[in-house]
């Protein structure tokens, strides 16, 4: 992969000061940046709520069905609390400083049928250090039908895409736990990872033995155990993934394709203008700062800014860093995007694909 590079060195006076003004909260309030027992409760809470209501279907003695669809759609909430809270900290690495702690609650997002190795590349490596830029950040690396970057095609169709966009974030966690995880780690090998000897390979039998277990569990013994028509079953399953792909889609998304935010273009050179941390805040915008129970419920992903600028920082502490990291970026003429509401980033959201979906595509800030 010919990765671009950024014009400026990641070490300038904004992101020194940065730096050591945080470094500074911790030390002051004798703090560890890692989990702490708010973010223990989190996990066990989310981890009971993904599994608790499996485990009463599986007894096979739930025989309405409209408690059956709520049931899973109870543990859909879970397993987006784990997938927002529970592995995103941990594959991050901001979990505990302990790595085999990371490691083994990054296995949560295995459990809820998606595969952790996968994601690190997705995420970690290609989303957090080129957010926005077309061809790099593979979070806007979308299918034809969605048009997320002013340099991707432009067709007919995405003239609508603000509208059936809803139908396919729903959709998202069908296809993560069946297809996703094959086309992306085919599409990574291509791209230069995995080039170990077996590396590939061994990913793609992990993938299968953990989508097994997971389906298993969530899916063939409740077919199995529970007394209704199979496809009151399925039709539960995929309420499940319904709700929780709408939830997570929707709070990923609306933290960077937005009107305020940039999509930076390399130059020729393949060389991005600026460093990493201008382009954080160039690109990323915060929301809904003051609901703390929203906040909690999402992994602290309405703090995006302060996610994309410290991922090694557990989630917890991102409200109380936020005003280092706002205060810092306006003293240096910075922009700290940020919208009031989660409604608001929605409206925004909305307005961006509508404009990306349009002739005139200049008021993208490029």
């Amino acid at each position: 992969m010919n990765s671009p590079r950024f014009s400026q060195k990641r070490s300038t006076e904004f992101s020194r000061t940065l730096r050591k003004r945080v470094k500074a909260y911790f030390k002051k309030n004798k703090l560890n940046p890692h989990a702490n027992s708010s973010m223990g409760l989190k996990t066990l809470t989310m981890l009971s709520l993904f599994f608790v209501p499996l485990i009463i279907i599986n007894t096979g003695y739930v025989s309405n069905p409209w408690l059956l669809i709520g049931l899973y759609i109870t543990s859909g909430l879970g397993m987006s609390g784990i997938g927002m809270g529970i592995m995103h900290d941990a594959i991050h690495g901001s979990y505990s400083k302990n790595k085999t702690t990371n490691k083994v609650l990054g296995y949560t997002f295995n459990l809820i049928g998606a595969n952790a190795g996968v994601w690190k590349i997705q995420h970690n490596v290609l989303h957090h250090t080129y957010p926005n830029i077309d061809g790099a950040d593979d979070d806007i690396n979308q299918p034809f039908f969605l048009r997320f970057s002013p340099k991707s095609e432009r067709l007919k169709l995405h003239k609508f895409q603000y509208l059936y966009v809803w139908f396919f974030y729903a959709l998202s966690t069908i296809f993560w736990i069946t297809a996703k995880d094959f086309v992306k780690i085919t599409r990574f090998k291509n791209m230069g990872f995995l080039n170990k000897k077996n590396e590939f390979r061994k990913a793609v039998s992990s993938i299968i033995g953990w989508k097994l277990l997971y389906f298993s569990y969530a899916l063939i013994l409740p077919l199995i155990m529970v007394p209704q028509p199979a496809w009151i079953i399925l039709l539960a399953f995929l309420f499940m993934h319904l709700v929780t792909g709408l939830l997570i889609s929707t709070v990923f998304q609306v933290a960077h394709i937005l009107p305020e935010t940039d999509f930076p273009e390399p130059d020729t050179r393949n060389i991005i203008a600026g460093d990493w941390y201008h382009h954080q805040l160039n690109t990323t915008s915060n929301f809904s700062p003051k609901s703390q129970v929203f906040s909690w419920l999402i992994g602290g992903l309405n703090y995006q800014v302060e996610h994309h600028l410290f991922p090694n920082i557990c989630h917890v502490h991102y409200k109380n860093i936020s005003g280092i990291v706002k205060k810092t970026a306006l003293e240096f003429n910075l922009p700290y995007h940020i919208n009031k509401s989660f409604f608001g980033a929605i409206a925004g959201h909305i307005k961006m694909l509508k404009i990306l979906g349009s002739r005139d595509c200049n008021k993208v800030r490029l």
